[in-house]
C-alpha cells in the first residue's frame, strides 16, 4: 500500500510485555503510524542466547500480548537469514519502497547503538523515533551514535513528520516511561 506508515520495533521479546506496548502505542500516536510491526528476533548478537526462549515461543506471547488493532508481530527475520538490524531494514526497503517506515526504539538501545553493526546504515536506511525510557532521559541524547547524527536531530515537536523524511533523521520522544524490562521479568527483579 503505497504511502502506508508503519513503524519497526524490534527486538529479543523474550519475554513480551506491558513496556512493549507502551511504546508502540507512543509510536502510534505521536507518529501518526497506520501500523507497528514487532519484529521478534532469532538471536540478538549483543546478548546471551542461553537466556533466550524458542523463538515460536516468544513470537508466540508476544502475538498473545498484542493483540490489539494496528500491532503485527513476526519472526520472520529468521526466514530471510538476517542476524543483523541493517540487513532486516535494507530487505524491507527493498521489497517495500513506496513504504514510510521507521525504526522505534527505547532510549536505553540508544545509548548502545554504536555497538551494533552498521548503525549508521540503520539511520541511513530510515528515519528514527527513540522513545525515553526510565533513567536514560539524559544519557541516550549524549550517546555516541547520538552525537554522530546530531544535526540529524528534528525537534520533537515536528514527531509527526518523521514517517516522511529522508533519512537520516531522527526524535527523541519524552512522556510517560515504563519501568518493565525483560530482563527484570525473566530474573524475578
Amino acid at each position: 500500500m503505497p504511502g502506508l506508515r508503519v513503524g519497526l520495533y524490534g527486538g529479543s521479546f523474550n519475554p513480551a510485555h506491558a513496556g512493549h506496548l507502551h511504546v508502540s502505542r507512543t509510536a502510534l500516536r505521536r507518529l501518526r503510524l497506520d501500523w507497528v510491526w514487532w519484529l521478534v528476533t532469532p538471536g540478538n548478537p549483543l546478548k546471551d542466547h542461553g537466556l533466550l526462549a524458542p523463538l515460536e515461543e516468544r513470537v508466540a506471547r508476544a502475538r498473545a500480548l498484542a493483540a490489539v488493532p494496528r500491532i503485527a508481530v513476526t519472526g520472520f527475520e529468521a526466514g530471510i537469514g538476517s542476524r543483523y538490524t541493517a540487513d532486516t531494514l535494507r530487505w524491507l526497503v527493498r521489497r517495500r519502497p513506496n513504504v514510510h517506515f521507521v525504526w522505534i526504539m527505547g532510549a536505553d538501545s540508544l545509548g548502545s547503538l554504536h555497538r551494533w553493526r552498521r548503525f549508521e546504515e540503520i539511520l541511513a536506511l530510515m528515519p528514527v523515533a527513540v522513545i525515553d525510557r526510565p533513567g536514560h532521559t539524559l544519557k541516550a541524547p549524549a550517546a555516541r551514535a547520538a552525537r554522530a547524527f546530531a544535526a540529524a536531530r528534528i525537534p520533537e515537536s515536528e514527531a509527526v513528520t518523521l514517517a516522511g523524511r529522508r533519512p537520516p533523521a531522527w526524535t527523541f520522544l519524552h512522556g510517560p516511561r515504563s519501568e518493565l524490562s525483560s530482563t527484570a521479568l525473566r530474573t524475578g527483579a
